[in-house]
C-alpha cells in the first residue's frame, strides 16, 4: 500500500452505479456489485461478468491475479485469503438481534455482522450488514448460497418473533 494518497488511488464505475472497481483501498483491488432490492442472482451474475472482464483487461497488459494453491487468491488483507469473495446483505433484525442466542446461531450459519457504516461499526437501529465468515475452504457460489440460506432463516426468525412465538426449533445445530 503506498502512502501517497490520492496517487495510485481510484475508483470507477459503471453508469448504474451498481458494478465498481475499487485500486488501491484496503487490498490493492477491490471490485464491488451491489443492488438495492435482494435479488442476489443478478448481483452475484454481475461480479461474476464484471470480474472475467477486469481479469481480461489485467491479462491483457501481460498481469494476472496472485493465486496460490493453498491459499487461493492472495490479497493484503490475510482475513481476505481464499475466494477474496464478501457477500453482504443489508437486513433490518429488530427481535432476533436481541435474542441473547445471536452471535452463536451467526457463528453455527458461518456468518458475521456489523452494521451498516462498514467495518467495525455498529447496528444502530436493528439493521445489519450480514455477511460470509469464511473466505477460504468454500467457493465463491458455496459462500453466497451461505449467505443466501443464512439470511433467509434469520427473516423466518424475525418474523415469527414479532408474531409472539419461539424461535427454539429454528436455532441451527
Amino acid at each position: 500500500m503506498a502512502r501517497d494518497w490520492p496517487d495510485a488511488r481510484g475508483i470507477w464505475h459503471n453508469n448504474a452505479k451498481n458494478f465498481l472497481v475499487w485500486i488501491n483501498e484496503e487490498d490493492h483491488l477491490r471490485i464491488i456489485s451491489m443492488e438495492t432490492g435482494g435479488n442476489m442472482k443478478i448481483v452475484f451474475e454481475r461480479f461474476c461478468q464484471g470480474i472475467e472482464k477486469v481479469e481480461k483487461l489485467i491479462k491483457h497488459q501481460g498481469k494476472k491475479f496472485m493465486w496460490n494453491e493453498h491459499l487461493g487468491f492472495v490479497l493484503t488483507c490475510p482475513s481476505n485469503l481464499g475466494t477474496g469473495l464478501r457477500c453482504g446483505v443489508h437486513v433490518k433484525l429488530v427481535k432476533v438481534s436481541q435474542d441473547e442466542r445471536f452471535n452463536d446461531i451467526l457463528l453455527k450459519l458461518r456468518l458475521q455482522k456489523r452494521g451498516t457504516g462498514g467495518v467495525d461499526t455498529a447496528s444502530t437501529d436493528g439493521t445489519f450488514d450480514i455477511s460470509n465468515a469464511d473466505r477460504i475452504g468454500f467457493s465463491e457460489v458455496e459462500l453466497v448460497q451461505m449467505v443466501i440460506d443464512g439470511v433467509k432463516l434469520l427473516v423466518d426468525m424475525e418474523k415469527k418473533l414479532e408474531s409472539g412465538d419461539s424461535i427454539d426449533d429454528m436455532i441451527p445445530k
